[in-house]
């Protein structure tokens, strides 16, 4: 959720301490609506406009906190929330990396690639809506700015860059996996089939409930997904199957504005596929219904969160 997107560092090491967010002096009013952080974690930070279907982003990994703020009762135009802060950034060091507006980022596209906090907390209007991205030594900051009638909107993204190094088991007394069975044994024989491929193949679908979107964000969530490493070894398996991807939304916006955004959660889907478990593109495409299959209603959150989801379906015919 955001105005916010990326660049590409990777580092591997021990996790340092974990520097405070940036402090930056909020215009009089500003009520933080919402906060999200984590210590280790990737982060892609935009550093060009929308081009075609892509745009410049930078590859981050180490801490992550994400801060929205919204001013009610707001007089402001989005580059008066913007300057202010702006003039901190450089003030305190900070090199301006990218800067743009609505139009100028790429309009819907860009809005929609950024990882932001999820409405209410970060609104952000199609119409009007300016991003910045600094940086200072390892230090990178995205601001997103927007406003509605009678709101200001602010999203802060600090991030870190540090190296990472995986977590301290919670229980180092846990019992070992057993080790795999010997090659030629009984028990190394072709395994059974594994319940999604079951699943897939008898119903022709599964549903990818693992994965991680928030509310009108199209960027899936860093870490590794159960359901996209069974899918991949089901296509490797079977270099014949032919998979699509399909995106479903809860029903906060547009249909148009859903289904495009649900596609986009279809093809990060995708791309996690291909790039992470090898999956040959021509076995897996993309596409979006947007909030037209629900699952749930839409008047619970609980329900919205069930609708937000990417099935695999599977489309190869047998003769």
């Amino acid at each position: 959720m955001k105005t916010v997107i990326a660049c590409c560092v990777c580092l591997m090491g021990a996790l340092p301490a974990w520097a405070a967010p940036l402090d930056l002096k909020l215009p009089p009013g500003a009520k933080q609506a919402a906060q999200d952080s984590s210590p280790a974690t990737s982060y892609a930070l935009a550093v060009g406009p929308w081009k075609g279907d892509a745009m410049d982003s930078l590859n981050l990994e180490g801490s992550r906190s994400d801060t929205a703020w919204r001013l009610r009762a707001n007089q402001n135009t989005t580059l008066q929330l913007l300057a202010p802060l702006r003039s901190q950034l450089k003030e305190a060091g900070y090199q301006i990396l990218y800067e743009c507006g609505t139009q100028a980022c790429g309009g819907f596209d860009f809005r929609y690639a950024l990882d932001l906090l999820p409405e209410p907390a970060m609104h952000v209007d199609l119409g009007d809506f300016r991003y910045l991205a600094a940086r200072k030594g390892d230090e990178y900051v995205a601001l997103t700015v927007s406003r509605s009638s009678e709101s200001g909107f602010i999203q802060v993204t600090d991030m870190s860059v540090h190296d990472v190094s995986p977590a301290e088991p919670d229980n180092p007394l846990a019992t070992a996996q057993p080790a795999p069975p010997a090659p030629g044994s009984a028990s190394a024989a072709v395994p059974a089939q594994s319940d999604f491929s079951n699943r897939l193949e008898s119903q022709g679908f599964v549903a990818l409930d693992d994965l991680d979107f928030a509310s009108g964000e199209a960027t899936l969530g860093a870490g590794s997904f159960a359901s996209l490493k069974e899918l991949a070894a089901y296509l490797k398996a079977n270099p014949g199957a032919r998979v699509v991807l399909v995106g479903h939304t809860d029903a906060v916006g547009s249909l148009a504005v859903n289904i495009a955004l649900s596609k986009r959660r279809a093809e990060s889907a995708r791309q996690r596929m291909i790039t992470t478990y090898g999956t040959a593109p021509a076995q897996i495409s993309a596409e979006g219904a947007g909030y037209l299959a629900p699952r749930a209603t839409n008047l619970t959150k609980a329900g919205r969160e069930k609708n937000r989801r990417v099935e695999a379906v599977l489309t190869s015919t047998q003769s």
